[in-house]
């Protein structure tokens, strides 16, 4: 199995539990393994066992055929990928209105997953508490004018402008312009320090 297939395979079970409402230990208790080893296996740091990964897609009530269907098993280690845009697979992160991800590309660079996604922020979009990523992250506004808390600062960033920081900082976005914004976001996860 390639590693860009277990990076699809991590994040569809992330999204699966989230699309769910279900909690990291709830689904560690369903499937009967620790909440650190889910925590592990959808931020891409271990690979699961298929009596686990069995497990899992049980505890999420989901059919087998169901949840393997849009995996892509094509040749990942092309040298050209193209992906057209209708081809971008939504997906929620947090529960929060106004905001829109679509997953352009995961791919594993040198054992570190990446996942570059678009985000759309609807006019007024904002989120009431901060949230973390395992990840570096890399946000360019594509159009928009978006305000980024990170910890207690604020950045204000307009079309062409970019930010990159620690996802693991406390974070949000912030639509402030007059339009929906639309963000481009490149997560590089790293093996934990």
């Amino acid at each position: 199995m390639q590693e860009d297939i277990i990076i699809q395979i991590s994040n569809k079970i992330k999204e699966k539990r989230k699309s769910k409402g279900i909690t990291v230990q709830e689904l560690a208790d369903k499937a009967d393994v620790s909440k650190g080893l889910i925590s592990q296996i959808e931020n891409n740091r271990t690979v699961p066992s298929l009596l686990v990964l069995v497990n899992i897609i049980r505890a999420l009530n989901l059919d087998m055929n169901e949840f393997f269907n849009d995996i892509n098993y094509k040749n990942q280690s092309a040298k050209v990928i193209v992906k057209k845009k209708d081809s971008y697979q939504p997906f929620e992160k947090e529960n929060a209105k106004g905001f829109q991800y679509r997953r352009v590309l995961t791919r594993n660079m040198k054992n570190n997953p990446i996942d570059i996604v678009i985000l759309e922020l609807k006019k007024g979009a904002r989120r009431s508490q901060l949230v973390k990523t395992d990840a570096y992250e890399y946000k360019y506004i594509i159009k928009g004018t978006v305000e980024y808390q990170i910890q207690n600062d604020v950045y204000h960033l307009e079309t062409g402008d970019s930010i990159f920081f620690d996802g693991r900082l406390g974070h949000k976005p912030t639509n402030t312009g007059d339009d929906d914004a639309l963000i481009l976001v490149v997560y590089f996860f790293q093996e934990a320090e």
